[in-house]
């Protein structure tokens, strides 16, 4: 099967980062499928103000962004129509709007020469959600989907997929786009000690409490960063500087200015393990010396001790900013960027990728031929 897939692509968004995780992931991913020959139209709903908060003020050249109205249906439907001539249909988890609607609508779409895919970019929460409700309306569509791709988890979330019935389950994890995520000088905005960055969610807050504001505790003299949406109200220590919601063109300052940069879990991700956030990889490849809560599975994507420095606690993170020197951090963060140079570019993402969907479109033509050939 030949390159050139047209993939039509149902997301939260592509060119706003605004109370969207996903951002990075999708445009890393994406941008790489582009320069693989292969072409997206990413579909996102004017949703949550993310339009009026673009970090991409022009589309981009690598994909088609087409806004549909989160005001009634109707122009989701056009969309939805729009997209049942590609070759490969993606509805992403998370999507903010209609998703339900567009969890079953998009297996309409289904014919003998495409492909539909669900891609869950929060697995072990999308798991949690319709293992304790059997009457979450997802869970029985499971089973229909050609594939589930999923941004993390490893072996427990595919075993945890296959159990509810899908046909295929693959990790397509976070990396790094060299492109957007990258060394610059140190910006004065962004000194400190240990910087944190990350939007307050309810299922990581307590986390954040535990590793980012017990460790400023424990550091009076030392200076610490909060960056993110949402945490306007929350009580802080006084040597936390919140600087509100950085956007994606001031990630690498925000990583390179630092002493160090802390990576906290969700709380399904830190359970399921196996689901390296995307800042971490954000961060080793602007060289940053990373600090991550430790999860199950680290070790596949960066070496502890080497490569990145991992902590169980707030104690453990006051214990690794407070013997951390210069020199220490700066080799780590040489180590992690040659790693996930090496290793975990979105290059390598795309390629498994088009791998993947290739050989099930050849699959699936394979079949139609003999079905074709018994027929005759």
């Amino acid at each position: 099967m030949a390159t050139g897939l047209h993939i039509a692509f149902f997301g939260s968004s592509l060119v706003s980062a605004y109370w969207n995780g996903a951002a990075t992931y999708y445009r890393g991913l994406i941008r790489a499928l582009a320069a693989r020959g292969h072409h997206v139209t990413f579909y996102e709903p004017d949703a949550y103000d993310r339009q009026k908060n673009r970090d991409m003020l022009e589309d981009p050249a690598w994909a088609r962004v087409v806004v549909y109205s989160a005001q009634g249906t109707d122009d989701v439907h056009r969309c939805l129509e729009e997209a049942g001539d590609a070759d490969v249909i993606v509805k992403a988890s998370g999507v903010g709007v209609f998703d339900t609607l567009l969890e079953a609508a998009v297996l309409d779409l289904k014919g003998p020469d495409n492909l539909v895919i669900f891609w869950d970019v929060d697995a072990p929460a999308t798991l949690e959600r319709v293992c304790e409700d059997s009457s979450d309306p997802f869970k029985p569509l499971i089973p229909r989907y050609d594939a589930v791709l999923t941004y993390g988890g490893g072996d427990p979330v595919v075993r945890a997929y296959e159990a509810l019935g899908a046909k295929q389950c693959v990790p397509i994890y976070n990396a790094l786009d060299p492109m957007t995520h990258h060394p610059v000088p140190p910006d004065p905005r962004f000194q400190a000690d240990l910087g944190f960055l990350g939007n307050r969610l309810p299922d990581r807050e307590a986390r954040v409490e535990e590793f980012f504001l017990k460790a400023a505790t424990m550091l009076p003299g030392r200076r610490f960063m909060l960056g993110g949406s949402g945490w306007e109200d929350k009580a802080m220590p006084s040597n936390v500087r919140y600087v509100g919601h950085v956007y994606t063109a001031d990630h690498n300052a925000f990583n390179c200015t630092p002493l160090a940069v802390l990576n906290v879990n969700r709380d399904s991700m830190a359970r399921f393990g196996f689901s390296p956030a995307t800042r971490v990889f954000e961060a080793a490849g602007a060289g940053a010396c990373l600090i991550t809560d430790h999860f199950t599975g680290i070790e596949e994507f960066l070496e502890p001790g080497r490569e990145v420095l991992t902590a169980h606690s707030g104690e453990d993170v006051a214990e690794q900013v407070r013997s951390l020197t210069p020199e220490r951090a700066r080799s780590i963060g040489e180590a992690a960027m040659k790693r996930v140079l090496s290793h975990h570019t979105y290059a390598h993402r795309a390629a498994d990728v088009e791998a993947l969907l290739n050989g099930k479109l050849a699959r699936r033509a394979a079949q139609t031929v003999a079905v074709a050939g018994g027929l005759a």
